[in-house]
């Protein structure tokens, strides 16, 4: 089952390319796993942590399976939290890119009819949180009689969410000749209830999550006092200098304290918490993804949507109450194959929480002394240079793939009768352009987009200026975004 690297899964040729772009070159232990069962529509339940790759073992076969044809939604996947809904949807984009297939995300704090707008377009997979996507199939705006695969991610935090009784709910109203795959860190009872209850003869995947804890990742442990912990995380920073580093809090309130007393000392950083609007906490991450600035200080919330291969320290301000937690928080370090750092404070009043979390992960955490003054002075220069320079993202997925395609905008669309075979149909027609360069298409009302692949935007965009679709003149700009 083994296999030697993604170039060897029999997928389509448009996957493979993604795959090569992404830098996906050697499958996880959880990819190695789940993608040759999964092509073959087995139920699988896999218990495997966040950072694992499982997304990707997921996504691949999903992707390759869809039938592009195919108007309605083949695929839905629930997630428990909105920003790892738009995380996911970003991951299958990427994966599905030259396949042009189109997901779509949907959740709360979000417009209805924004999403309704995009369910009417040829959509292949939804991603969405269970209460928005009960919402969309009881107002009939998501059609599900074409579902073919469900994937229920993080269903331990569904349940932890009180998500559960809208998964089964949602679950009663799909077809039952689905593929289901069900994935968790944990695997409470309830979960395995539910998989028992509507899985055909569920295999059982489990990937050895403390092994991938302990070995790409240095754990630590310093004691500290409540007042001490602002200085210490200063000197900390010192002498780690990292190039980016998430500091994660117990409740909104210390993050807001310790955002104020980081920036009040210069550190280039944000914030993130549930006390923040929607948009911001998206910009907010997108800001991180992009290297706007190299700290980030944030609750729980941060831990499960955040999929940036670089990230060098997390930091414990807080030790979290729920021993999952902590390795969702120190996941976001050491992905991918690199080495990464988790550095957790304790307080005397938190040794208890320590040892719960040192049981679940299965070793002690190595107590080390706070920086001595002579260390933080003598790392200071270098900290401070740092500091003032811009974070460089050298893996940033999402820009690697997109970097030649060009989004174009229309100034015409479902009233002017325009349809995505009008568009085709013109482009194709265009010298060097074939139909292979023409990405996904979205038709609005009034306007209309589409991608353009493999760098020819420059070139259909200027072809298109004097053009007409379908006997109208459109007026043809390059996306803003």
């Amino acid at each position: 089952m083994s296999k030697r690297s993604f170039a060897d899964y029999h997928v389509s040729e448009e996957i493979k390319r993604a795959l090569a772009l992404l830098k996906y070159e050697f499958p996880t232990e959880v990819q190695r796993e789940v993608i040759p069962l999964a092509m073959e529509n087995q139920d699988l339940v896999v218990k495997a942590q966040t950072g694992s790759g499982k997304t990707a073992s997921f996504g691949i076969p999903v992707s390759d399976m869809i039938e592009w044809e195919e108007k309605k939604p083949q695929a839905l996947i629930l997630t428990p939290t909105r920003e790892l809904a738009v995380q996911v949807r970003e991951d299958i984009t990427n994966i599905g890119r030259f396949k042009r297939i189109k997901a779509v995300a949907v959740y709360g704090k979000e417009p209805f009819s924004k999403q309704k707008d995009e369910l009417k377009q040829k959509t292949h997979v939804v991603v969405g949180t269970p209460g928005r996507v009960m919402d969309h199939i009881e107002r009939e705006t998501l059609v599900l009689d074409q579902i073919k695969y469900l994937i229920i991610d993080e269903a331990d935090e569904m349940l932890n969410k009180g998500f559960i009784d809208e998964v089964e709910a949602i679950i009663k109203e799909l077809p039952s000749n689905r593929v289901t795959m069900v994935f968790s860190a944990t695997l409470p009872k309830d979960v395995e209830n539910l998989c028992h209850k509507y899985m055909k003869d569920p295999i059982q995947i489990e990937i050895e999550s403390t092994r991938v804890t302990a070995d790409t990742i240095e754990h630590s442990l310093i004691e500290v006092s409540e007042e001490e912990k602002i200085t210490l995380l200063k000197d900390v920073t010192v002498v780690e200098n990292p190039d980016s580093c998430l500091i994660f809090c117990r409740t909104k309130e210390h993050v807001d304290t310790v955002y104020s007393e980081l920036d009040k000392a210069g550190y280039p950083c944000e914030r993130l918490h549930g006390g923040l609007e929607q948009e911001d906490r998206f910009s907010v991450m997108e800001g991180f993804k992009l290297g706007n600035f190299r700290y980030l200080v944030a609750t729980d919330v941060a831990a499960r949507g955040i999929d940036i291969d670089n990230v060098t320290l997390v930091i414990n301000f807080d030790v979290p109450m729920e021993k999952e937690s902590y390795v969702h928080r120190t996941g976001r370090t050491g992905r991918a194959g690199k080495k990464g750092k988790a550095i957790t404070f304790s307080t005397p009043f938190e040794r208890k929480f320590i040892k719960a979390i040192e049981r679940y992960i299965g070793f002690e955490l190595p107590a080390i002394e706070a920086p001595s003054h002579l260390e933080v002075a003598g790392r200071k220069a270098a900290f401070e240079e740092k500091l003032s320079s811009r974070r460089i993202v050298r893996n940033n997925k999402t820009a690697r793939i997109n970097q030649d395609i060009m989004k174009l905008h229309f100034n015409g669309g479902k009233k002017k009768k325009i349809r995505a075979v009008d568009f085709v149909g013109t482009i194709a027609k265009i010298p060097e352009v074939t139909a292979e360069d023409i990405g996904i298409i979205t038709i609005h009302d009034q306007m209309s987009y589409v991608d353009i692949l493999n760098g020819k935007g420059s070139l259909v965009l200027q072809a298109l200026e004097n053009a007409t679709i379908k006997g109208k003149k459109l007026k043809v700009s390059k996306a803003i975004k």
